[in-house]
């Protein structure tokens, strides 16, 4: 590419999506500057030291079918971190251990008949074949999974895991939507019996930091905890952005900051434009990490029905990749607006403590040897029926300014690998959009 054809393009957000955009940018011959709010890059993926050990604030894993994550580890050089483990789901339910992800498992499950189990099969198992989600983009989520389990199921199965997630808003979700993540673990598995998940040796930063690398080794550049305080747009053409009280030229400006940001940073767009983004909604979480000195179960994914527990479910992330001690995941979803967001994390520590030693009465007080919670207030859009209708275009009526979060590969579910692909292929259009 000549000189005079490279673009200077200021990329907002630093997580899986604006790395994606920065990179395929860079690898095109264009002149990327990454701004971050944080003072390191992965967003959601970001790792912190937790008493020594290097982790992710907030769970991730991988599946076989995750390409667009599989096609960037080939193309750095580190496909050969990538390591591959059968695993195991479990449920907690009527105070019993129980094994869950696979046909015997549901028929040995005690609190539940034999017709709710057939029915709850037989949708789980059509919803792994369906590859064509828009019939279901106008259908109501928790409607629709009754129809197909029926209520004795629904009851037991999927009514806490609605209701501990969304509270309120947990009868206005899209059935495409949940669908999509019931298609995806089912894609996990290598037979019927068997789930295998995947994780990166050194954990996400291994992705993170070769994707920098790449970035900055092709001209790109970042600019840490340096948060983006307005995109400057005249004449309905963006100019560039201001940050750290200083104004910054750029040909094009590609945001990948969660959408409730955007009218704060973009306050000169037009009103309708603003009102969509404003009307968009939120699931808040609070993620305590447990690091223990013995395992709670055998599973790597625990769901959770228990009237004294205010959790969807329980990941015990050492059972997918194994290190010197045993770190579990423990997230309390809301929205953000919900009171129980601003409780001390003290409560949600304690929580912690009291619900893994019911879960494994063996455990002591003295097998904890560490608690912190993680708070991300726009972890995951609430997603309705027919939610993409609900967004802006990702090219806004501002030449040269693109807007996008996680929302934008709905109906899939907040992933490492939708993030990549759709990052890409961004930036892949709005340099289409140079002309």
């Amino acid at each position: 590419m000549a000189e005079n054809d490279k673009m200077r393009v200021a990329v907002l957000g630093a997580g899986p999506m604006g790395l994606a955009v920065a990179y395929q940018l860079a690898k095109d011959g264009h002149a990327p500057v990454v701004f971050e709010a944080d003072d390191r890059v992965g967003g959601m993926t970001a790792t912190f030291d937790f008493g020594g050990l290097s982790i992710e604030r907030y769970y991730h894993f991988h599946c076989i079918s995750d390409t667009d994550f599989l096609d960037m580890l080939g193309e750095l050089g580190i496909s050969d971190k990538m390591r591959w483990v059968e695993t195991k789901m479990g449920y907690y339910y009527q105070r019993r251990l129980q094994a869950w992800g696979n046909p015997m498992a549901l028929l040995r499950f005690k609190g539940l008949g034999w017709m709710a189990k057939f029915r709850y099969g037989l949708h789980a198992f059509l919803c792994t074949r369906r590859k064509d989600w828009r019939p279901l983009d106008h259908v109501e989520a928790t409607g629709w999974i009754k129809r197909w389990v029926g209520q004795e199921a629904y009851e037991v199965l999927w009514r806490k895991l609605f209701d501990l997630k969304f509270y309120d808003y947990a009868h206005g979700l899209s059935a495409a939507w949940i669908w999509s993540r019931i298609r995806r673990i089912g894609r996990s598995r290598y037979d019927l019996f068997r789930e295998k998940l995947g994780y990166l040796e050194g954990g996400s930063d291994t992705l993170l930091q070769g994707m920098r690398k790449a970035i900055e080794a092709w001209g790109g550049e970042f600019r840490l905890k340096s948060p983006v305080s307005k995109v400057v747009m005249e004449h309905g053409e963006v100019r560039g952005v201001e940050s750290g009280g200083e104004f910054y030229a750029f040909n094009k400006v590609i945001s990948t900051v969660p959408l409730p940001y955007v009218p704060r940073i973009m306050p000169d767009l037009p009103s309708n434009i603003l009102r969509k983004f404003s009307s968009l909604r939120n699931i808040a979480v609070v993620c305590v990490i447990a690091k223990l000195r013995k395992s709670v179960t055998e599973n790597f994914w625990l769901n959770t029905n228990d009237p004294d527990m205010d959790i969807p479910g329980v990941v015990e992330y050492t059972n997918l990749r194994p290190l010197a001690c045993h770190i579990v995941y423990v997230p309390f979803y809301m929205p953000g607006e919900h009171p129980k967001y601003k409780e001390p994390d003290d409560v949600f520590l304690e929580k912690v403590r009291r619900y893994l030693k019911a879960v494994n009465p063996t455990l002591t007080d003295e097998d904890f040897i560490g608690l912190r919670a993680s708070r991300y207030r726009y972890a995951q859009p609430i997603c309705g029926p027919g939610y993409l209708e609900q967004l802006p275009p990702l090219e806004l009526p501002i030449r040269g300014l693109w807007v996008a979060d996680t929302s934008y590969y709905y109906p899939e579910d907040r992933g490492i690998s939708e993030s990549i692909g759709f990052g890409r292929n961004m930036a892949r259009a709005a340099m289409r959009d140079s002309s």
